[in-house]
């Protein structure tokens, strides 16, 4: 049940527990291109590079997770030099599969936007979004984010749009 109080949910380096236990994770289709796959120990070493950070609830139950910086980055728009710009952090996340569609998105990404107004300082935050998941854009529309581009990624022999979002960082974090 939502609490509609971000500071509800715990952000802290991800651990290689959760790690592990994300790895695991599969959306559903349509959303499977968000599925973590290919060589375990590679994904691993991702996760635990520094850039990705596990959430939890006030349960202690692991619930999704935020990226920041180049991991964040989808290759298509770095490939077109889409991701510039002076003081400005790139963002991703993931909810728990089971958890999608349950109304916890939006106090879970503003979650993620305070830890990194408060960790990085930026003056914006960037997300790229695959043009397909309406449910995330309007949601990220919601949370303060407005689309500041589009571009093709290919990948695996398939192209999927995506959607470049760009918010101003609250003054207060």
């Amino acid at each position: 049940m939502p609490t509609n109080d971000f500071t509800a949910y715990s952000v802290n380096k991800m651990t290689e527990k959760e790690a592990r236990s994300i790895a695991e994770w599969r959306y559903e289709a349509p959303y499977e291109l968000y599925n973590v796959t290919g060589d375990l120990e590679e994904i691993l070493q991702e996760l635990l590079d520094g850039s990705y950070y596990a959430v939890r609830s006030s349960g202690d139950e692991l619930v999704g997770f935020f990226c920041y910086g180049r991991n964040a980055q989808v290759p298509g728009g770095l490939r077109q030099g889409l991701y510039t710009g002076e003081s400005v952090i790139d963002i991703g996340l993931g909810l728990k599969p089971e958890l999608t569609g349950r109304g916890l998105g939006l106090e879970f990404l503003r979650a993620g936007i305070a830890y990194a107004a408060r960790t990085f300082a930026p003056r914006k935050l960037r997300l790229s979004v695959a043009a397909f998941n309406t449910r995330a854009i309007a949601l990220y529309s919601k949370a303060g984010f407005d689309p500041a581009g589009q571009f093709d990624n290919t990948a695996d022999g398939q192209t999927i749009r995506f959607v470049l979002m760009e918010m101003e960082v609250p003054a207060s974090g």
